[in-house]
């Protein structure tokens, strides 16, 4: 097979994607996503092995949290974006082994690649399969997707100024456990759940920052007709993005949808000022390979999903945050 993805309920056959995945994603995308994932658990073996203070590690931290992110189904099918991270994150690596106080450190840690053929090469060696035992592999991978969730809560509450070092702490600790043999299936069932606890704790940290920013939801009708001005969609999670756009377009004319996942924004009292927030154009995020052809304006996507479009015509009008 030239590839393995088993991410998302939508995978082949239900089983895993091998030629191409079924969200659109090639497979050097997917190697190139696995081979990141690869350099972070690196990273976090440092970090644990050195017991590495992660209150000092803001950078690191925050790209923890993007390259995590960008690894999400439906987030990024950039082979050239995700190259460009795997090397900033192999360079941040080696600075922390630098001045670590550990040294034993496995291959992870220390691999180095340059050229893209390099990296699909490397990636071949280190992909979900690499974990021979089926057991050991669908509790190491459950936790790993558990892991990126959790980094796209954190990224979002990071946006609007909150964040909490402790699930910072955990994503390191997690990821460095992946690579511990040592580990049994029942010890990898107890980090299961606790990643599905510290999940909980980056929900409730997000939903303090919005609604600390935005208020507290509510019930509230929503137009799901169209109007005549010309108009921008937006689709996501991220509301700082909608508020930044919002401004910057109100008093121009123009007016703003949401699309599918930024539906709930209208629940926020903040945004009811907005007249250009004129309502919500589309149905589900997997529909806008046929809805985007329509609408006929530029769509700015602040998360995730995207689908790949059939028309470069639809491709010229999607931009990104």
């Amino acid at each position: 097979m030239s590839m393995f993805c088993y991410q998302c309920q939508e995978t082949a056959k239900g089983t895993g994607c091998e030629v191409r995945g079924v969200c659109g994603k090639t497979e050097d995308v997917a190697k190139l996503q696995d081979l990141l994932i690869y350099t972070l658990k690196g990273i976090s073996e440092i970090v644990q092995k050195s017991e590495l203070d992660i209150a000092d590690l803001s950078a690191e931290n925050y790209e923890l949290l993007r390259s995590l992110f960008m690894t999400i189904t439906n987030a990024n099918f950039d082979a050239d974006a995700i190259e460009a991270q795997i090397k900033k994150m192999i360079s941040m690596r080696n600075a922390l082994r630098e001045k670590a106080s550990a040294q034993d450190f496995g291959d992870a840690a220390v691999f180095e690649v340059q050229s893209r053929d390099e990296m699909l090469e490397k990636a071949s060696s280190v992909g979900v399969l690499a974990t021979e035992n089926e057991d050991i592999r669908s509790l190491r991978e459950l936790m790993i997707y558990g892991l990126k969730g959790m980094a796209a809560y954190a990224e979002h509450a990071l946006n609007i100024g909150k964040e909490d070092v402790d699930i910072f702490g955990f994503i390191y600790r997690a990821l460095a456990a992946t690579l511990d043999d040592s580990l049994s299936a029942d010890d990898l069932v107890a980090l299961v759940l606790e990643t599905g606890k510290y999940g909980v704790t980056a929900m409730a940290l997000l939903d303090e920052a919005n609604t600390s920013k935005y208020g507290m939801p509510q019930i509230s009708e929503v137009n799901i007709g169209v109007k005549k001005n010309p108009a921008i969609l937006i689709s996501g999670h991220d509301l700082t993005d909608l508020e930044q756009l919002l401004e910057q377009t109100k008093g121009t004319g123009v007016d703003v949808y949401t699309h599918s996942e930024m539906l709930p924004a209208h629940y926020y009292p903040f945004f009811k000022k907005y007249d250009n927030l004129a309502g919500n154009y589309g149905n589900a995020w997997w529909k806008q390979i046929d809805e985007f052809g329509p609408f006929n304006g530029p769509i700015l996507f602040t998360t995730n999903c995207i689908v790949p479009p059939r028309k470069d015509e639809i491709r010229d009008r999607i931009f990104t945050t």
